[in-house]
Protein backbone atom coordinates (compact mmCIF):
# COMPACT_ATOMS: atom_id res chain seq x y z
CA UNK A 1 0.00 0.00 0.00
CA UNK A 2 1.81 3.46 -1.13
CA UNK A 3 2.25 5.75 1.47
CA UNK A 4 -0.67 8.05 0.82
CA UNK A 5 -3.24 5.18 1.58
CA UNK A 6 -1.42 4.24 4.55
CA UNK A 7 -1.01 7.19 6.68
CA UNK A 8 -3.52 9.06 7.82
CA UNK A 9 -3.01 12.78 9.60
CA UNK A 10 -5.83 14.28 11.72
CA UNK A 11 -5.86 17.08 14.17
CA UNK A 12 -7.99 18.73 16.67
CA UNK A 13 -8.57 22.63 17.33
CA UNK A 14 -5.59 23.81 18.03
CA UNK A 15 -3.41 23.31 14.96
CA UNK A 16 -5.15 22.37 12.51
CA UNK A 17 -3.21 25.12 9.68
CA UNK A 18 -0.15 23.10 10.76
CA UNK A 19 -1.25 20.01 10.02
CA UNK A 20 -3.00 21.10 6.31
CA UNK A 21 0.52 21.99 5.82
CA UNK A 22 2.43 19.31 6.82
CA UNK A 23 0.05 17.26 4.70
CA UNK A 24 0.89 19.23 1.93
CA UNK A 25 4.11 18.15 2.21
CA UNK A 26 3.80 14.92 2.53
CA UNK A 27 1.00 15.03 -0.46
CA UNK A 28 -1.77 13.72 1.49
CA UNK A 29 -5.31 14.84 2.21
CA UNK A 30 -5.91 15.78 6.07
CA UNK A 31 -8.38 13.46 7.75
CA UNK A 32 -11.96 14.39 8.40
CA UNK A 33 -12.55 14.69 12.17
CA UNK A 34 -15.50 16.29 13.60
CA UNK A 35 -14.90 18.26 16.91
CA UNK A 36 -17.43 19.66 18.70
CA UNK A 37 -18.43 20.81 22.20
CA UNK A 38 -21.92 19.79 23.97
CA UNK A 39 -23.86 23.08 25.29
CA UNK A 40 -22.40 21.60 29.11
CA UNK A 41 -19.09 21.96 27.94
CA UNK A 42 -17.99 17.82 27.11
CA UNK A 43 -15.97 17.55 24.08
CA UNK A 44 -17.52 14.83 20.96
CA UNK A 45 -15.19 13.22 18.50
CA UNK A 46 -16.57 11.53 15.68
CA UNK A 47 -13.34 9.84 12.82
CA UNK A 48 -15.84 10.21 9.69
CA UNK A 49 -13.94 7.68 7.59
CA UNK A 50 -12.16 4.63 7.34
CA UNK A 51 -8.73 4.37 9.49
CA UNK A 52 -8.85 0.36 9.95
CA UNK A 53 -5.39 -0.30 9.66
CA UNK A 54 -3.85 2.57 9.20
CA UNK A 55 -0.85 4.28 10.69
CA UNK A 56 -2.39 7.31 12.16
CA UNK A 57 -0.79 11.00 13.56
CA UNK A 58 -2.89 12.74 15.32
CA UNK A 59 -1.14 16.82 15.29
CA UNK A 60 -2.17 18.82 18.46
CA UNK A 61 -0.33 21.38 20.88
CA UNK A 62 -1.75 21.14 24.37
CA UNK A 63 -1.02 25.12 24.63
CA UNK A 64 -4.17 27.42 25.36
CA UNK A 65 -6.91 26.27 26.29
CA UNK A 66 -4.59 23.84 27.48
CA UNK A 67 -7.06 21.30 29.12
CA UNK A 68 -9.82 21.73 26.28
CA UNK A 69 -6.72 20.73 23.64
CA UNK A 70 -5.04 17.93 25.55
CA UNK A 71 -8.86 16.33 26.43
CA UNK A 72 -9.06 16.49 22.59
CA UNK A 73 -6.39 15.14 22.28
CA UNK A 74 -7.29 12.15 24.67
CA UNK A 75 -10.73 11.65 23.29
CA UNK A 76 -9.22 11.71 19.10
CA UNK A 77 -6.93 9.11 19.99
CA UNK A 78 -9.28 6.51 21.92
CA UNK A 79 -11.78 7.56 18.87
CA UNK A 80 -8.67 6.40 16.62
CA UNK A 81 -8.17 3.34 18.71
CA UNK A 82 -11.50 2.13 18.86
CA UNK A 83 -12.03 2.63 15.26
CA UNK A 84 -8.93 0.18 14.66
CA UNK A 85 -5.95 2.03 13.87
CA UNK A 86 -2.72 0.09 13.31
CA UNK A 87 -0.56 3.24 15.07
CA UNK A 88 -1.26 6.29 16.54
CA UNK A 89 1.03 8.69 16.63
CA UNK A 90 0.65 11.83 19.02
CA UNK A 91 2.71 14.63 17.39
CA UNK A 92 2.81 17.35 19.75
CA UNK A 93 4.45 20.15 18.75
CA UNK A 94 4.13 22.09 21.93
CA UNK A 95 4.04 19.76 25.40
CA UNK A 96 2.01 22.01 27.82
CA UNK A 97 2.44 21.54 31.87
CA UNK A 98 6.60 20.86 30.63
CA UNK A 99 7.44 23.72 33.02
CA UNK A 100 6.00 21.14 36.14
CA UNK A 101 8.92 18.26 35.26
CA UNK A 102 9.65 18.62 39.15
CA UNK A 103 8.52 19.29 42.82
CA UNK A 104 9.68 23.12 43.19
CA UNK A 105 8.18 22.86 45.99
CA UNK A 106 6.88 20.48 48.77
CA UNK A 107 3.36 19.40 48.43
CA UNK A 108 3.26 20.17 44.74
CA UNK A 109 2.39 17.67 41.74
CA UNK A 110 5.21 16.66 38.77
CA UNK A 111 2.14 17.60 35.97
CA UNK A 112 4.19 17.09 32.77
CA UNK A 113 4.87 13.41 33.98
CA UNK A 114 0.92 13.21 35.10
CA UNK A 115 0.46 14.30 31.02
CA UNK A 116 2.97 11.90 29.96
CA UNK A 117 0.89 8.91 31.57
CA UNK A 118 -2.65 10.25 30.53
CA UNK A 119 -1.29 10.35 26.95
CA UNK A 120 0.39 6.68 27.15
CA UNK A 121 -2.67 5.22 28.40
CA UNK A 122 -5.07 6.44 26.13
CA UNK A 123 -3.33 4.41 23.66
CA UNK A 124 -0.84 6.63 21.69
CA UNK A 125 2.02 4.41 20.46
CA UNK A 126 4.64 7.12 20.04
CA UNK A 127 5.08 10.59 20.58
CA UNK A 128 7.00 13.98 18.74
CA UNK A 129 6.98 16.66 19.80
CA UNK A 130 9.46 19.59 19.11
CA UNK A 131 11.91 21.59 21.79
CA UNK A 132 10.51 20.38 24.85
CA UNK A 133 11.38 22.80 28.26
CA UNK A 134 13.21 19.79 29.30
CA UNK A 135 14.66 17.09 27.69
CA UNK A 136 14.29 14.62 30.73
CA UNK A 137 10.45 14.75 29.90
CA UNK A 138 11.55 12.28 27.09
CA UNK A 139 11.98 9.44 30.47
CA UNK A 140 8.56 10.58 31.52
CA UNK A 141 7.01 8.41 28.97
CA UNK A 142 6.85 4.59 28.22
CA UNK A 143 6.72 4.68 24.79
CA UNK A 144 9.38 6.24 22.12
CA UNK A 145 9.03 9.88 22.27
CA UNK A 146 11.18 11.71 19.55
CA UNK A 147 12.34 15.55 20.42
CA UNK A 148 12.71 17.29 17.15
CA UNK A 149 14.40 20.51 17.51
CA UNK A 150 13.52 23.68 15.41
CA UNK A 151 16.80 24.98 15.63
CA UNK A 152 17.61 24.13 11.65
CA UNK A 153 14.55 26.41 10.47
CA UNK A 154 15.50 29.21 12.81
CA UNK A 155 19.07 29.64 12.09
CA UNK A 156 18.35 29.19 8.32
CA UNK A 157 16.16 32.18 8.60
CA UNK A 158 18.65 34.12 10.57
CA UNK A 159 21.69 33.60 7.96
CA UNK A 160 19.87 35.22 5.42
CA UNK A 161 18.40 37.61 7.77
CA UNK A 162 21.75 38.61 9.27
CA UNK A 163 24.24 37.96 6.78
CA UNK A 164 27.84 39.16 7.35
CA UNK A 165 26.35 41.53 10.08
CA UNK A 166 28.20 42.19 13.73
CA UNK A 167 25.89 40.15 15.55
CA UNK A 168 25.60 38.53 19.17
CA UNK A 169 23.54 35.82 20.78
CA UNK A 170 22.12 36.67 23.84
CA UNK A 171 20.93 33.36 26.32
CA UNK A 172 18.35 35.19 29.17
CA UNK A 173 19.04 32.90 31.76
CA UNK A 174 21.90 30.48 32.87
CA UNK A 175 19.89 27.41 31.83
CA UNK A 176 20.07 28.16 28.45
CA UNK A 177 23.79 28.34 28.26
CA UNK A 178 23.57 25.39 26.22
CA UNK A 179 21.18 26.48 23.63
CA UNK A 180 22.54 29.87 22.88
CA UNK A 181 26.21 28.67 22.28
CA UNK A 182 25.18 25.81 19.46
CA UNK A 183 23.53 28.81 17.74
CA UNK A 184 26.47 31.27 18.05
CA UNK A 185 29.02 28.34 16.95
CA UNK A 186 26.61 28.14 14.18
CA UNK A 187 26.52 31.42 13.40
CA UNK A 188 29.98 32.13 14.24
CA UNK A 189 29.44 34.64 16.71
CA UNK A 190 30.14 35.44 20.17
CA UNK A 191 27.77 34.59 23.01
CA UNK A 192 26.47 36.96 26.32
CA UNK A 193 24.32 35.44 29.17
CA UNK A 194 22.13 37.70 31.09
CA UNK A 195 21.88 36.79 34.79
CA UNK A 196 18.09 36.70 36.29
CA UNK A 197 17.09 36.37 39.17
CA UNK A 198 13.03 35.48 39.70
CA UNK A 199 11.37 35.81 42.65
CA UNK A 200 7.93 34.46 42.06
CA UNK A 201 6.01 32.80 39.08
CA UNK A 202 6.24 34.69 35.67
CA UNK A 203 8.31 37.79 37.47
CA UNK A 204 11.83 37.98 36.76
CA UNK A 205 14.63 40.70 38.03
CA UNK A 206 17.48 41.02 35.50
CA UNK A 207 20.33 41.59 36.96
CA UNK A 208 23.31 42.11 35.18
CA UNK A 209 24.66 41.23 31.65
CA UNK A 210 27.74 38.79 31.15
CA UNK A 211 29.73 39.31 27.86
CA UNK A 212 29.86 42.31 25.28
CA UNK A 213 27.25 43.58 23.24
CA UNK A 214 28.25 46.94 22.27
CA UNK A 215 28.03 47.97 19.10
CA UNK A 216 26.57 44.41 17.85
CA UNK A 217 22.89 43.22 16.88
CA UNK A 218 21.98 41.41 19.75
CA UNK A 219 19.88 37.91 19.29
CA UNK A 220 17.91 36.97 22.62
CA UNK A 221 17.46 33.26 22.21
CA UNK A 222 15.01 31.15 24.14
CA UNK A 223 12.82 27.80 23.95
CA UNK A 224 9.34 29.98 24.89
CA UNK A 225 8.20 33.37 24.95
CA UNK A 226 5.33 33.18 27.71
CA UNK A 227 4.42 36.33 29.67
CA UNK A 228 7.52 38.22 27.80
CA UNK A 229 8.54 39.96 31.12
CA UNK A 230 11.81 38.43 31.16
CA UNK A 231 12.45 39.11 27.37
CA UNK A 232 11.49 43.00 27.35
CA UNK A 233 13.87 43.21 30.71
CA UNK A 234 16.43 41.68 28.93
CA UNK A 235 15.74 43.69 25.97
CA UNK A 236 16.29 47.03 27.94
CA UNK A 237 19.45 45.47 29.86
CA UNK A 238 20.83 44.69 26.12
CA UNK A 239 20.31 48.26 24.98
CA UNK A 240 21.75 50.35 27.72
CA UNK A 241 24.63 48.55 27.65
CA UNK A 242 25.57 49.63 24.09
CA UNK A 243 23.50 46.89 21.56
CA UNK A 244 22.97 48.46 18.22
CA UNK A 245 19.14 46.84 17.97
CA UNK A 246 17.83 43.67 19.60
CA UNK A 247 15.53 41.08 17.82
CA UNK A 248 14.82 37.89 19.48
CA UNK A 249 13.98 34.53 18.41
CA UNK A 250 11.82 31.60 20.38
CA UNK A 251 10.05 28.36 19.05
CA UNK A 252 6.67 28.31 21.28
CA UNK A 253 4.86 31.78 21.07
CA UNK A 254 3.09 31.15 24.28
CA UNK A 255 2.07 34.51 24.67
CA UNK A 256 -0.15 34.65 27.83
CA UNK A 257 -1.33 37.97 29.73
CA UNK A 258 0.57 41.01 28.95
CA UNK A 259 2.76 39.38 26.52
CA UNK A 260 1.98 41.22 23.71
CA UNK A 261 1.25 45.37 24.95
CA UNK A 262 4.97 44.42 26.59
CA UNK A 263 6.31 43.57 23.21
CA UNK A 264 5.15 46.45 21.40
CA UNK A 265 5.73 48.72 24.00
CA UNK A 266 9.70 47.34 24.10
CA UNK A 267 13.04 47.96 22.22
CA UNK A 268 13.09 44.92 20.57
CA UNK A 269 12.65 45.22 17.09
CA UNK A 270 11.62 42.05 15.40
CA UNK A 271 10.55 38.46 17.34
CA UNK A 272 10.95 35.31 15.31
CA UNK A 273 8.53 32.34 16.73
CA UNK A 274 7.71 29.09 15.01
CA UNK A 275 3.97 27.67 14.19
CA UNK A 276 4.23 25.31 17.17
CA UNK A 277 1.51 27.47 18.76
CA UNK A 278 -0.94 29.86 16.69
CA UNK A 279 -0.68 33.31 17.41
CA UNK A 280 -4.40 34.01 17.13
CA UNK A 281 -5.72 37.48 15.92
CA UNK A 282 -3.83 39.59 19.29
CA UNK A 283 -0.59 38.32 18.13
CA UNK A 284 -1.06 38.20 13.98
CA UNK A 285 -1.90 41.72 14.27
CA UNK A 286 1.48 42.70 15.89
CA UNK A 287 4.11 44.22 13.24
CA UNK A 288 6.95 42.59 15.42
CA UNK A 289 6.03 39.00 14.93
CA UNK A 290 7.33 37.12 12.36
CA UNK A 291 6.20 33.39 12.49
CA UNK A 292 8.44 30.57 10.69
CA UNK A 293 6.58 26.66 9.87
CA UNK A 294 7.97 23.64 11.05
CA UNK A 295 5.41 21.90 9.06
CA UNK A 296 8.58 20.63 6.79
CA UNK A 297 10.24 19.02 9.63
CA UNK A 298 7.28 17.27 11.05
CA UNK A 299 6.42 16.20 7.39
CA UNK A 300 9.73 14.42 6.97
CA UNK A 301 10.01 13.15 10.56
CA UNK A 302 5.87 11.59 9.81
CA UNK A 303 7.75 10.31 6.55
CA UNK A 304 10.91 8.64 7.94
CA UNK A 305 8.57 7.14 10.97
CA UNK A 306 6.67 5.50 8.60
CA UNK A 307 9.17 4.08 6.71
CA UNK A 308 11.19 3.16 9.22
CA UNK A 309 14.13 5.26 8.51
CA UNK A 310 16.18 6.86 11.19
CA UNK A 311 14.94 10.25 12.77
CA UNK A 312 18.09 11.14 14.78
CA UNK A 313 19.37 12.94 11.79
CA UNK A 314 16.65 15.94 12.61
CA UNK A 315 17.61 16.25 15.80
CA UNK A 316 20.38 19.14 15.37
Amino acid sequence: MEMRNKIKVFSGNSNLELASRICENLGIIIGNAKVRNFSDGEIMVEIAENVRGRDVYVVQSTCAPTNNNLMELLIMTDALKRASAATITAVVPYYGYARQDRKAAPRTPITAKLVADLITRSGVDRVVTIDLHAGQIQGFFDIPVDNLYAAPVILDYLKKRFDGEPIVMVTPDAGGTERARAFAKRLECSLAVIDKRRTTPNVAEVMHLIGDVRGKIAIILDDMIDTAGTLTQAAKALKDNGALSVFACATHGVLSGPAIERINNSEIEEIVLTDTIPLGEKGGASSKLHTLSVAELLAEAIKRIHEDESVSSLFV
